[in-house]
């Protein structure tokens, strides 16, 4: 399957709101020197029905080492939340009990629940994306990822997908590069 991929906020249509108005906002205030090219991230619709990264990565033929996945993380440390968000490669699993939970410095830590997650990020469950999340909340991006030359992530809803430089990654809103984020 081929998709046909687009500049991103040429396909509003495509985007999740909190998406769309982050892509516009890093364009307006300039940020290619910062390392984000908004013109350089790309969206491409798809079956929602394949919005899971392995059954992308089937009907595709694409590597998964060139997806990654968004999850999000809560935990709480003298009453206060805290929240993240981890950026993986879909060929590996974000180390939440160590990395993560001792990034967040709290004793225990889990995936966001679903009904959460959608309602605090705005973007459907299975699209969460880096791009367009809440202001504080970190992004930890694996190491790995970097490297890639394309990566595939979501686009906040599960009928397209963004790419971008894997390079990239490293300069979003809130992101804080980790080595051993992923195992």
């Amino acid at each position: 399957m081929t998709l046909a991929w687009a500049p991103a906020l040429d396909r509003p249509d495509l985007l999740a709101e909190p998406v769309r108005l982050a892509l516009e906002g890093l364009r307006q205030e300039g940020t290619e020197a910062a390392g984000v090219d908004v013109g350089g991230i790309e969206v491409a619709e798809i079956d929602p029905d394949q919005a899971d990264t392995a059954v992308l990565v089937e009907a595709t033929g694409w590597a998964m080492e060139d997806m990654a996945n968004c999850i999000v993380i809560a935990g709480s440390r003298a009453g206060q939340e805290r929240v993240c968000a981890a950026l993986v490669l879909g060929h590996t699993r974000a180390d939440v009990n160590t990395t993560i939970r001792k990034t967040l410095d709290v004793r225990k830590c889990s995936f966001m629940g679903m009904d959460d997650a959608v309602e605090r990020t705005g973007m459907e469950y299975g699209g969460i994306t880096p791009v367009g999340l809440p202001h504080d909340w970190p992004v930890l991006v694996d190491a790995r990822v970097l490297d890639r030359d394309q990566i595939v992530i979501g686009s906040g809803v599960r009928r397209s997908k963004l790419r971008l430089p894997g390079a990239m990654a490293a300069h979003l809103p809130g992101a804080r590069v980790v080595d051993g984020l992923a195992v």
